[in-house]
């Protein structure tokens, strides 16, 4: 039995159970498999690139574009395609989404040249756009509010742990019975998961799991809503843009250190580039963790006080900041591995807190649109740039200075978190003033 906890919340999600149905629980598991599906799918082709490379003697160019396509889809499709499924029905988007880009894997799995292989590549992106932005808000419509932090963290971890299993399972696949089977064992996964939510979830089971207030909002407002009202609702306050900034800037650390830590490994440790692959999947794996144990904290420590997300946030920027600065500034050694490896359990520790504060201060009924949002600030602001910028750093002045230089983005990024600290009480309370007053 969980304890009782009253946040206030803009949207009127149910502040107040006291329990959770076990239903909950189930679709929760069910778009979480699913974002493991969209990561491993995504991922697998990192597993297999010398294999397609010898198979059709492709350039570097030519490799790196099949995984850049997907990024560009979901960048450019993320949110568009968010807002048309709080508009068409949240479950039947994921059920789309799934299907074509457990589909377009599976093209991928038979494609035969270059060209076929890209044309695939860019469906699997179109489907993935915009499922982390739907998926989400489908968990948070369905739990208290108390749980938003854990929740959000929990569902982002997802894409760490599936990017893992992803190139891990393909590896071995590909090893035994080729790179076409790789493909086509990450699709027959998101088929058997898209078929099961098929049957499972429903719009219509959902609802008795959500607030009277939440199915009143998107019964008006899914279809009627201006763009104009749209824009007032995602950049309504100081305190939402901040949550938006803070958590984008925050993401560069995890995402150029993922990048180029077996480049880390091989350059100052000697390793093997299997081997420092291998060892640069548990910093992945830490991240991940942090992510759901970070966003599980802060949901505790704000059980009595709405802004200690903020604080918590601030927090875990602070810890990345001051052990990842260290870290990469000790020699080589194991000292300086744990102490990377720590920093790194923090790095990403902010976004359980920063899908929170974005849930809290937006209508259930744009949550979708939301949540894209912050996905396109967390790629423009942290994830996109984070690789190649340390990258051009480190043409000019070596690899480990280019990685001592990272860490002060989450410095940044607390800065941010401390200006929509102040202002959130207030905006929060003008909120559901709002709220309050259009539902009279």
């Amino acid at each position: 039995m969980l304890t009782t906890h009253v946040e206030p919340a803009a949207g009127g999600i149910a502040t107040t159970e006291t329990n959770v149905r076990a239903y909950a629980w189930v679709v929760f598991a069910l778009t979480v498999g699913l974002l493991l599906s969209d990561y491993m799918s995504r991922q697998v082709l990192n597993a297999v690139f010398p294999l397609l490379k010898a198979t059709w003697n492709l350039s570097d160019t030519r490799l790196g574009s099949l995984s850049s396509v997907v990024a560009l889809m979901v960048g450019v499709l993320t949110f568009p395609l968010s807002v048309l499924a709080d508009r068409w029905g949240r479950v039947k988007s994921i059920v789309l989404m799934a299907s074509m880009w457990s589909l377009a894997t599976l093209a991928c799995a038979i494609a035969t040249n270059y060209g076929e292989m890209l044309i695939a590549r860019a469906f699997v992106g179109i489907g993935e756009a915009a499922y982390g932005s739907v998926g989400i808000a489908v968990v948070l419509s369905i739990f208290p509010a108390r749980l938003r932090s854990t929740l959000t963290g929990t569902f982002m971890a997802g894409g760490a742990f599936g990017s893992v299993l992803g190139m891990a399972l393909g590896g071995a696949v590909a090893a035994h019975m080729g790179w076409r089977a790789a493909f086509g064992a990450m699709a027959a996964m998101g088929i058997v998961l898209v078929i099961t939510y098929r049957f499972v979830i429903s719009e219509k089971r959902l609802a008795p799991l959500q607030p009277a207030s939440m199915r009143r909002q998107e019964h008006g407002l899914n279809v009627r809503m201006s763009f104009h009202a749209l824009m007032k609702g995602l950049f309504s306050t100081r305190s939402i843009v901040c949550a938006y900034v803070g958590s984008g800037i925050h993401l560069l650390v995890p995402a150029a250190v993922w990048a180029w830590m077996p480049s880390f490994l091989n350059r100052y440790y000697g390793m093997t580039a299997g081997n420092a692959a291998v060892c640069a999947a548990v910093f992945v794996l830490v991240t991940g963790l942090g992510m759901v144990v970070c966003g599980n904290l802060a949901d505790r420590l704000s059980r009595n006080a709405r802004e200690r997300k903020w604080g918590a946030a601030i927090v875990f920027c602070l810890a990345s900041f001051t052990l990842l600065a260290l870290g990469f500034r000790m020699p080589a050694g194991t000292v300086q591995l744990v102490l990377i490896g720590v920093g790194m359990f923090f790095s990403a520790g902010a976004s359980g807190p920063s899908g929170a504060m974005v849930a809290n201060l937006t209508p259930p009924s744009i949550h979708s649109s939301a949540f894209a949002t912050l996905t396109l600030a967390n790629n423009l602001l942290g994830l996109a740039p984070a690789a190649i910028l340390t990258g051009i750093v480190a043409d000019r002045i070596g690899l480990l200075g280019a990685l001592q230089l990272v860490p002060f983005a989450p410095l940044i990024a607390a800065v941010a978190f401390f200006i929509g600290k102040r202002n959130y009480g207030g905006d929060l309370d003008r909120l559901n003033a709002l709220r309050e007053q259009a539902a009279r």
